[in-house]
């Protein structure tokens, strides 16, 4: 005699019911309605002003001329980006900007950490609150105070460090026309109104290590440059390479303000970087979908690097960004 046999039904665990989860998330933002109040102006400004202009991106694709419109523009395709890869200038234009990029990705973000590192080794708070803000102000000038200053201190003649420059290496030298001293004093610059407020993101890492590391290293009879090699920059290594994948994406981006009041008929052999250039072939020039062109061919580039970075430190078994 054959039983017959059924097979019992196979639990399945019911998915969250769709009226459910708008529930929740209904509930959840009136819960935290003023959260989402606090960030609906950031959300309003990157709709505005960072992805509503994407609309605009495609005048580098079209012949752009005002009175039609984007829409009624020709279309042209890839033709201005023949033009600018193919252009005499080009292979100047980048190298002007790789080089003043290499100097900031390569001594001035260093001399950040360097500075974060020393001002978190001093004891007395007075004096390191004292440097702190010291290094802080000159974050808060704007670039035409920054290069104001400079020609003063180095105006041919008349200006101190000129004058002190002058003695130290003989002879007399333009120093603000002089294309050899352009990309120096734009590092000083950087370094000068940059550097201590950058210190700000290390100190906040440095504020999170645990201290009973330090006081285990002190009884192991760790020095000072020892706990700092083998506990404080550990410790905040996660947050260089953030900042520096950051950075990264912003190797094409020297910063037209400061570029554009150093510059000068006599120096413009080095001063001419892809910011300044767009400005000149967009605005002075009108040549509106060129412009574009180049600034989104930038855009482009700057997009792969922070992708590759990104993609290169988890080979290295280290913290992305995503």
């Amino acid at each position: 005699m054959r039983v017959a046999t059924q097979t019992p039904p196979v639990a399945i665990a019911p998915g969250p019911a769709p009226d459910r989860r708008r529930r929740g998330l209904g509930t959840t933002m009136v819960r935290y309605r003023w959260l989402f109040l606090l960030m609906l102006p950031g959300i309003i400004y990157f709709l505005v002003f960072r992805f509503w202009p994407m609309y605009g991106a495609q005048i580098a694709f079209r012949n752009y001329v005002p009175f039609l419109g984007i829409e009624g523009s020709p279309w042209v395709g890839w033709e201005h980006f023949e033009v600018f890869f193919t252009n005499p200038d080009f292979p100047r234009i980048l190298a002007n900007t790789l080089i003043i990029a290499a100097m900031s990705l390569f001594i001035a973000f260093p001399l950040t950490i360097v500075l974060a590192l020393l001002l978190n080794e001093m004891r007395l708070q007075i004096l390191k609150r004292t440097v702190q803000t010291l290094v802080y102000i000159p974050h808060f000038l704007s670039w035409t105070v920054v290069v104001s200053l400079t020609g003063l201190l180095f105006t041919m003649g008349t200006g101190p460090l000129s004058a002190l420059l002058d003695s130290a290496l003989g002879g007399t030298t333009n120093y603000l026309a002089d294309p050899f001293w352009f990309r120096p004093l734009i590092l000083l610059q950087e370094i000068w109104k940059n550097t201590g407020w950058g210190t700000i993101i290390f100190l906040a890492a440095l504020a999170g290590v645990d201290q009973e590391q330090y006081e285990a290293a002190i009884i192991d009879g760790a020095g000072r440059w020892q706990r700092m090699w083998n506990i404080t920059i550990p410790s905040i290594q996660p947050t260089i390479i953030v900042l520096l994948i950051l950075q990264s994406g912003q190797i094409l981006n020297t910063g037209f303000e400061q570029i554009y009041l150093m510059s000068n008929a006599l120096n413009r052999s080095v001063a001419d970087v892809f910011d300044t250039y767009v400005y000149f072939v967009g605005i002075q020039q009108g040549a509106y979908s060129y412009a574009t062109a180049v600034g989104l061919a930038k855009a482009i580039v700057g997009l792969i690097l922070v992708f590759g970075t990104n993609w290169l430190a988890k080979r290295f078994n280290q913290q992305g960004i995503f």
